[in-house]
């Protein structure tokens, strides 16, 4: 007779009631548990400059929260009404219904005047946070292998952001945003052989036409905050793909990642990071105003207004129209050529596109294929820091330049003498801002240089038995020589003939581009030489 065997099954843990018991529902189903605990081990450096993207971030939350309780009042129509709202002084006033209902946002909804500039204002700190984060990491090299692609993806939320912008700012068919599409049209329509269909098409008929608010609203809060997020998301997941870049330092190495985890400790500070974001753009909103569109009044295609000023991230391409001499076109073909929009906009777009692929023409002309994951101190690469300058510095002037009027009036100057000052700055000034920012970075590579072997100045006087005076240097501790050495030098390209034994002209074009990338550098002081100085010391 034989006997059955009971296995006994281990007992289970106790759910935790409801909550418990959901969460386990939850994880057996999805695994998520696996993924939270993964995601929480990843380490994040702990360094001011990373909160750069988490400000964009915070930024672009407030945006949709405060954008969403715009949207249930705002309507995006051009059809004429005259108000009839609370605000007096236009009382009577004919303007379209985009116009009347956003002042009935800013004076008769609850609250909507200071949910519309936290709006406006976190629009303003999203675009800056973005610029100022893809300096760093462009100045730090943080784009090299293997986050080239999160680079262009970055680039990509940047213009879009700006779009985004641009496309929320001339929803209220105020007098303002009216002057900033008319300049569009003008850019569109200075397109030779489509560019008048083109404005027909966008705009529904002449300008201002009577569909571009419904249009420019269909993309403000449907199909660009469904791309941005879509590209935030991605640019995220290759964050923690690629792991963070730090910066050097002992024990920092290009494997291994030092920082906080990510959960509970990161999570805990990004968390009060955002409501810390989020409190400084409401205190602004409250404090400041932005787009008086009451003071403006409805846009008006007949008169043109002096003084009205583009948000400040679209002032580059208005300053680059106001920077091109006059009587640049001519007719050909029974065709007017606008060379004076031609130029502005060709030479906007190669800026534009050079600065996207820069990591792959960066790396072409070094030949550096492996993966980086320290960031470089911007002194320690001279030349492409100075390219940095260099692009900062024609951005700046297209920008200013978007504002000559004002400088003009406000600092009773002529308007051509400030046009022309400014085309030379734009010009000349990248080409100046190139040379002396890699004389500095190569004039600190040698201070750096000069501290490591020697150490810092005390400023302790000591007498040596033979009557000489010297100062005493102060060594430096084990901290400070690492970061100051731990850089590589590179050198320039070898020429080599490919197969079939020639060298062809993109190889010599690739070893020129690198003998001037590499045409002046200070290599770092190595072991040898810092044994050697300490015992010439002693």
């Amino acid at each position: 007779m034989s006997t059955a065997t009971t296995v006994n099954a281990p007992p289970k843990k106790k759910s935790g009631g409801f909550t418990g018991a959901a969460a386990n529902y939850i994880d057996e189903r999805t695994s998520i548990s696996g993924l939270v605990k993964e995601l929480g081990r990843k380490a994040f450096p702990d360094h001011w400059s990373f909160l750069l993207g988490e400000v964009a971030l915070f930024s672009f939350i407030v945006i949709l929260l405060s954008g969403t309780f715009l949207t249930f009042f705002f309507q995006a129509s051009m059809a004429e009404i005259h108000y009839e709202g609370s605000y007096v002084p236009l009382k009577g006033i004919e303007m379209s219904v985009a116009m009347a209902s956003t002042l009935d946002i800013s004076f008769d909804v609850r609250g909507g005047l200071f949910v519309r500039q936290m709006h406006h204002w976190a629009a303003l700190l999203f675009v800056a946070a973005i610029g100022l984060h893809m300096l760093r990491i462009f100045f730090t090299g943080a784009f090299r292998k293997p986050r080239e692609i999160n680079w262009v993806i970055g680039f990509v939320l940047f213009i879009l952001a700006m779009a985004e912008g641009f496309t929320g700012y001339s929803l209220p068919d105020d007098l303002l945003s009216g002057n900033g599409l008319r300049i569009i049209d003008g850019i569109i329509k200075g397109i030779p052989l489509v560019g008048t269909w083109i404005s027909f098409l966008l705009f529904g008929g002449e300008f201002p036409g009577t569909a571009i608010v419904g249009r420019l609203y269909t993309l403000h809060i449907l199909l660009l905050p469904a791309l941005l997020v879509a590209l935030i998301a991605i640019h995220l997941v290759f964050v923690v793909v690629h792991k963070h870049t730090q910066y050097a330092g002992p024990g920092k190495t290009q494997q291994n990642a030092v920082g906080p985890p990510i959960l509970p400790v990161y999570a805990a500070k990004a968390g009060g990071f955002l409501f810390i974001v989020f409190g400084v753009i409401a205190l602004i909103s409250s404090l400041f105003t932005i787009n008086p569109i009451w003071n403006y009044g409805p846009y008006d295609p007949s008169p043109v207004s002096a003084g009205t000023q583009p948000d400040w991230y679209i002032g580059f391409a208005d300053g680059a129209l106001r920077l091109i001499p006059p009587h640049w076109e001519f007719v050909l073909f029974d065709r007017t050529w606008s060379f004076n929009i031609l130029v502005p906009l060709i030479a906007i777009g190669i800026f534009i596109v050079l600065a996207l692929i820069y990591p792959f023409i960066e790396a072409w002309v070094t030949g550096d294929k492996r993966e980086h994951h320290i960031a470089d101190r911007p002194r320690n690469a001279p030349t492409r820091t100075a390219i940095g300058a260099a692009g900062v510095t024609f951005y700046a002037g297209l920008w200013a330049a978007a504002s000559s009027d004002i400088l003009a009036t406000h600092f009773m100057l002529t308007m051509e003498g400030v046009i022309h000052a400014l085309q030379a700055i734009t010009l000349l000034g990248p080409i100046l801002a190139y040379f002396v920012t890699k004389r500095v970075c190569l004039a600190l590579q040698k201070k750096d240089r000069e501290i490591v072997l020697h150490g810092f100045e005390s400023g302790r006087i000591v007498k040596l038995p033979g009557g000489e005076f010297i100062e005493v240097h102060q060594p430096l501790d084990e901290y400070d020589r690492w970061r100051l050495v731990s850089f590589e030098s590179y050198e320039p390209l070898m020429i080599r003939p490919n197969a079939r034994g020639k060298i062809g002209p993109a190889q010599h074009l690739r070893a020129a581009l690198s003998r001037w990338f590499f045409e002046d550098r200070i290599a770092p002081a190595t072991k040898t030489e810092l044994e050697q100085n300490h015992h010439g010391e002693h």
